[in-house]
């Protein structure tokens, strides 16, 4: 199944939720927490203490509906084909790639900054591009901690004796020898561990 585009912008946007925290926290006017905090956005001079509110709020609103979606959109989907694994090796999550940005967050990057921000924009955009023409954008570590792994499978169909190999991303811990359903979207496996059904 090929990831469409605007899904795959999804992914990638959730994916940077952590960032977007970070920048968020590196937004807040802290000389101003001692005062009383204004939620009456409408009325003339009540604001959050936040040097730019709009940009900091929205973008941490806008990494939290994209992870949102995308938890969701994983558990919807059902896979189809029942495989029968035949070697399994898990596969620490490569995080150099998805560090990178945090990295360069700490680098007084901050919304104020307006063309250090914009070339911190183009090179998330460009990371995207790479990632998604990859096949690899179904990869979202932070999904490691939801309790998603990321495992190197040799298998074959239920029924046919030719061997596959494949990246796969499972939810929960499989084992050698035992049967799940999976599906296919663009080079990764998606896996959903089925421990009722007999090996």
């Amino acid at each position: 199944m090929q990831l469409r585009l605007i899904s795959a912008i999804f992914i990638f946007v959730g994916s940077y939720l952590p960032l977007s925290l970070i920048l968020l926290a590196q937004n807040v006017d802290y000389t101003r927490l001692h005062q009383e905090i204004c939620w009456k956005f409408w009325q003339q001079g009540c604001s959050l203490p936040l040097n730019n509110p709009g940009f900091a709020l929205g973008i941490f609103g806008a990494c939290t509906l994209c992870f949102i979606v995308t938890l969701v959109a994983l558990t919807l989907v059902q896979p189809k084909h029942e495989i029968q694994l035949t070697d399994v090796k898990h596969v620490p999550a490569d995080l150099m790639n998805y560090t990178l940005p945090y990295v360069v967050s700490f680098m007084s990057i901050d919304y104020q900054e307006t063309g250090k921000f914009v070339g911190f924009l183009i090179f998330l955009g460009w990371m995207f591009w790479i990632t998604y023409r990859s096949g690899q954008i179904i990869l979202n570590p932070i999904l490691i901690a939801f309790g998603w792994r990321l495992y190197d499978l040799s298998y074959r169909f239920v029924g046919d004796t030719t061997e596959h190999s494949s990246n796969a991303f499972a939810y929960g811990a499989v084992a050698t020898g035992e049967r799940h359903r999976q599906v296919a979207i663009q080079d990764i496996l998606i896996v959903k561990p089925n421990r009722n059904m007999e090996d």
